[in-house]
């Protein structure tokens, strides 16, 4: 048994139009092919769907039923080509923690009044891929490389500092900035399916404890609480300043690079336009 579309839109399009006159005016096609294609549909589903006189015409029991369901697959079908469509006037950009810090909102607003047609929407998805893999964006914001995964390209936008988060009473809070060395016999609280801070920072004899997380929600109050520190990058400092929390540059530490992720197969037309509005917010501070 095949139903096909066009057979739910003729079967919808008499319930709505009442006369299979009106029907046909309304899908620009003959009487006769309106008569024909509920012909076709009533037996392929084996049941009379529509009773139909001189003066009206009324769907069956049956006939109700189907038209209910008709309506939502239709619409579901709807919804399917509008999904499809979107892609060239939706940017969907996933992050896994902080975005893009203190450049957040000037790419919103710059994009916005650059690109117009195109409906921007930051994601947070807490994974490797920041919403990639999954589907949850077209575009990622990620901050360790994905070259391992053949399914992604990436390009560098920006390099951040690294930033060492502790509770506000912490001794070295005092401090202007710290050094790796100055963190080695701390706790440290790491995500690691997210995170850019892992204990091979230092070397193998002077290596931290650590803890894990999977959020930062609980990563920020963790370290409150003076249990624990954090290297971040200093994007988080800027999207969660936290009462409680200082952030201290750690002088010694590599920068974190900033990388804007696709599919490798299947780029969003926009990744080109969204990787130089980022690599010139961050060129210029």
């Amino acid at each position: 048994m095949d139903v096909e579309l066009r057979q739910l839109r003729c079967l919808v399009a008499i319930v709505d139009e009442g006369s299979f006159t009106d029907a046909a005016i309304a899908l620009g096609v003959s009487q006769a092919a309106v008569s024909r294609t509920l012909a076709s549909l009533e037996r392929a589903l084996g049941v009379r769907l529509l009773r139909r006189t001189s003066r009206e015409v009324a769907p069956t029991p049956a006939g109700l039923r189907v038209v209910a369901h008709a309506r939502r697959v239709l619409g579901e079908v709807a919804d399917l080509v509008q999904e499809a469509r979107s892609g060239h006037t939706r940017l969907r950009i996933g992050y896994a923690w902080s975005a893009l810090g203190r450049h957040t909102s000037a790419f919103q607003r710059r994009w916005a009044k650059a690109h117009p047609e195109s409906d921007l929407r930051l994601v947070r998805v807490n994974s490797a891929t920041a919403g990639l893999a999954e589907g949850a964006c077209d575009l990622a914001v990620v901050r360790r490389p994905l070259e391992e995964d053949r399914r992604f390209d990436s390009a560098i936008v920006g390099l951040e500092r690294r930033l060492c988060a502790l509770a506000a009473d912490d001794p070295l809070a005092r401090r202007r900035s710290v050094r790796l060395a100055d963190l080695s016999g701390r706790t440290l609280l790491i995500d690691r399916r997210t995170g850019t801070t892992t204990a091979e920072l230092w070397p193998p004899d002077a290596r931290p404890a650590t803890e894990e997380t999977s959020d930062v929600d609980d990563w920020l109050t963790v370290i409150s609480s003076g249990r624990c520190i954090g290297l971040t990058a200093e994007s988080t400092a800027h999207q969660y300043p936290r009462p409680g929390i200082v952030y201290r540059p750690v002088r010694d530490a590599e920068p974190i690079a900033v990388r804007l992720a696709w599919w490798r197969d299947d780029p969003h037309p926009a990744t080109q336009a969204a990787i130089e509005l980022l690599t010139a917010l961050y060129r210029n501070g």
